[in-house]
């Protein structure tokens, strides 16, 4: 028989992830349920949610990159993307993109997700499609902010979303999964730009569509067609998903009700707000984001082009692409199941960085083609899993619902930034051995990594403080239910390291 557990017990098995005892209102006879339950309810969701929420990221990041593909395949002297002009239109994407994230986290707090996330992926679609009619740079910096409008409350979203529905030590794994997502875009990105790259010129709405264009459009199409699918299948919260029993839902809410001490329909508050900007946690984790961010974007957008000026001819180019992103995307998966089974989280995302470090200082300083196509691998594996590990811990250690919902969207927010950076790291005349731009990145992965051992020893100390009752003071002549609201600020509350 399973063990029971019991939601009126404190769970003394997680040392840095306390789930505060908590009643249901107006109940004193608490349901419980046996490990075995719980476990096939959170089986049932990763069916349901985690391969829906990798493909609409997935589709997210391709219709992001595709500009990287589509430029050496002939946009860059179509659209005479001469100078400065590609990091450009690159830029104008980052720089909306990076003011949406907060106020969408917000408003899919309010509205749900089921039609909202789906109804953002098909806007980026509809963009992609567009986009393969512009004709000169400034439509194409237009449709790069209408694109970065609808993509900018993706990836904030959909990681709020899964902490909506898992605890905090099941959250990297899962995210990990669905952030790899970009990885997998880049390999099928290179995949898919060689193939539409090479459909004969054709014509629709009086335009003629070929070769970058064919890139565009049809990868827009697919996002469209899948985004339109995925409300069958999403659910609005734990209490609605069609895949699980009415046992099984109240199970799926409570024990989150229970861990996060909130209930998971709070509006979003100014102290929701104010907390989650003053959570010291959460800048460790942009910083950390906007340093990943750099090398993360940067190998999305100028891979191509990197392994063009290696010597290799455009489709060429675009097939070696491929294996790089299988290899970071297996890495990241991997690393986040290890990393939700230890609890850890800081030490993984150090450890990785040596990877990145060691790749960026052979493209720097070595020569030789095999050689630094081999660094390229090192860069992209040491760095990849980084995303999912920053924003991650960062959810982790942002209660209740709310405060989670604006943290995501901050940590995102500011960690987009490093996006920008990383489109003016690599410049035309920097090419092609590019020393500016891997000197930059050189730096970055030397910064997460002490970051990466600050978030730990921050988190840790504050642990051993709220162990001896050092902020105990903070419970100090409030009602039960203004403890309850504290989150992560609460005594009793533990942050993971």
């Amino acid at each position: 028989m399973g063990a029971i557990r019991n939601v009126d017990e404190k769970s003394l098995e997680l040392p840095e992830a306390v789930a505060l005892e908590t009643k249901s209102e107006g109940s004193s006879d608490v349901p419980s349920w046996t490990v075995a339950e719980e476990t096939a309810v959170r089986r049932k969701l990763d069916w349901q949610l985690v391969p829906t929420v990798t493909i609409l990221y997935l589709l997210c990041f391709l219709d992001r990159i595709n500009i990287g593909n589509a430029r050496i395949q002939g946009m860059q002297e179509d659209l005479d993307l001469s100078g400065y002009r590609f990091n450009i239109a690159t830029s104008i994407f980052y720089i909306i993109y990076l003011t949406i994230e907060v106020p969408s986290n917000i408003i899919l707090k309010r509205v749900g997700p089921r039609f909202y996330l789906p109804g953002l992926v098909v806007g980026f679609g509809a963009v992609s499609v567009g986009t393969a009619f512009v004709k000169t740079f400034e439509q194409l910096c237009a449709v790069r902010s209408l694109l970065g409008i609808f993509e900018g409350g993706t990836m904030p979203g959909l990681a709020f979303f899964l902490s909506s529905f898992y605890k905090r030590e099941e959250l990297y794994f899962r995210i990990g999964i669905y952030v790899s997502a970009a990885s997998i875009a880049g390999a099928f990105g290179g995949l898919l730009a060689a193939g539409f790259s090479q459909i004969p010129d054709w014509g629709i709405f009086g335009s003629r569509l070929h070769t970058w264009r064919n890139i565009f459009f049809f990868e827009g199409l697919i996002t469209i067609i899948v985004a339109m699918i995925a409300p069958f299948i999403l659910p609005q919260s734990p209490e609605t998903s069609q895949y699980l029993t009415d046992r099984e839902k109240w199970i799926a809410s409570e024990r989150l009700r229970i861990e996060h001490r909130a209930h998971p329909n709070e509006k979003v508050q100014m102290r929701h707000v104010k907390r989650s900007l003053l959570n010291i946690n959460n800048y460790i984790c942009a910083a950390g984001f906007f340093a990943i961010n750099i090398t993360v974007q940067g190998l999305s957008v100028f891979m191509p082009t990197i392994l063009k000026d290696l010597g290799w001819q455009a489709l060429t180019a675009q097939y070696y692409t491929v294996p790089v992103y299988v290899a970071a995307s297996l890495v990241a998966i991997l690393i986040g199941f290890v990393s939700d089974k230890t609890k850890m989280r800081g030490i993984y995302l150090a450890v990785f960085t040596f990877l990145g470090i060691a790749g960026f200082a052979i493209l720097r300083w070595g020569s030789g083609n095999a050689l630094r196509y081999a660094a390229v691998y090192l860069c992209a594996v040491g760095a990849f899993p980084g995303g999912p590990g920053f924003l991650s811990w960062g959810l982790n250690n942002a209660a209740g619902p709310a405060v989670r919902a604006v943290s995501g969207g901050w940590i995102v927010t500011l960690g987009t930034m490093g996006g920008i950076l990383a489109v003016w790291a690599y410049l035309p005349n920097d090419g092609p051995a590019f020393p500016i731009g891997h000197t930059i990145n050189l730096v970055a992965q030397i910064f997460v990594l002490f970051l990466s051992f600050f978030g730990i020893w921050y988190c840790v100390r504050e642990n051993r403080i709220r162990a001896r009752g050092g902020r105990d003071h903070r419970l100090v002549g409030l009602t039960e239910e203004e403890k309850n609201d504290l989150g992560y600020r609460h005594p009793d509350f533990r942050y993971i390291s």
